[in-house]
């Protein structure tokens, strides 16, 4: 992984509608993210897609959490492409698959212990097996997603005992921000992130898009294949909202704040 030159002053977030992105490799994520907490610093990361972005406008809630995130990356190559019509260039996409095993990689150098929390506990078990074979020395802790929210106190409560760094969040949108947001004050970390279906991909449950499928923003399609039931209404309404709202940004340039 390239360091970044830390003297080089950070590029302002870039608007992209109701979405507040940072402008940043996915090296310069990390690289940005450990340094803050380096220096104490606390907070979450959102990693946002067009479906997130659409989930935002009819949900408060998750907006907020969006909005308070101390770092936001855009996690959908669409976003990237209509970034770069508008003028507002993102450089890449970061995604949640990306940065747990890039910051599981860092926190074994760096000595962080990172905490697994989603999924069920044969898929959490797998997942923690996999990345423990691949960075041995790597402090790992990891519990199922498959609890009440009556308990959630008393999962952020084991996650604060643990010594944990870094949380790591696979429980689906919004669940996961809300479990994040609500628990905060108590979980102990310097960062989570609510990484979606990430586990089940790193665990080798559900494979992920090759690399040219990625490229031309079809991953989506490409997980509709595999999950049909579950998102084929989701991304024909969160799609096509979408499209019509670059349409209206490319026409009316004022809206693309909103």
């Amino acid at each position: 992984m390239t360091a970044t030159n830390p003297s080089q002053p950070t590029p302002p977030p870039v608007r992209l509608f109701n979405g507040r992105f940072d402008p940043v490799t996915l090296p310069q994520c990390v690289d940005r993210v450990l340094s803050d907490m380096a220096k104490g610093h606390r907070g979450w990361l959102a990693t946002v897609n067009v479906a997130i972005l659409m989930m935002m406008r009819d949900s408060p809630e998750l907006q907020r959490f969006v909005d308070k995130a101390r770092w936001t990356v855009a996690d959908g190559q669409p976003l990237i492409w209509v970034s770069r019509w508008f003028k507002r260039p993102l450089p890449e996409r970061v995604t949640g698959v990306d940065l747990v095993e890039a910051l599981c990689e860092q926190a074994e150098r760096r000595g962080l212990g990172v905490y697994l929390l989603g999924a069920s506990q044969e898929v959490a078990d797998t997942l923690a097996e996999r990345l423990q074979a691949r960075w041995p020395t790597l402090r790992l802790h990891h519990a199922n997603g498959y609890f009440a929210e009556t308990d959630s106190r008393q999962r952020a409560d084991a996650v604060a005992a643990s010594g944990a760094h870094i949380l790591l969040v696979g429980m689906g949108v919004p669940r996961q921000e809300r479990f994040i947001e609500s628990q905060w004050p108590h979980l102990g970390v310097q960062l989570a992130i609510g990484v979606g279906g990430s586990f089940d991909v790193l665990a080798g449950l559900r494979q992920r898009a090759p690399a040219w499928v990625q490229a031309v923003g079809m991953e989506w399609a490409y997980r509709l294949v595999q999950e049909p039931g579950r998102l084929w209404k989701r991304y024909l309404s969160t799609n096509t909202r979408f499209v019509g709202l670059v349409l209206r940004g490319w026409l009316q340039p004022g809206q693309r704040d909103h």
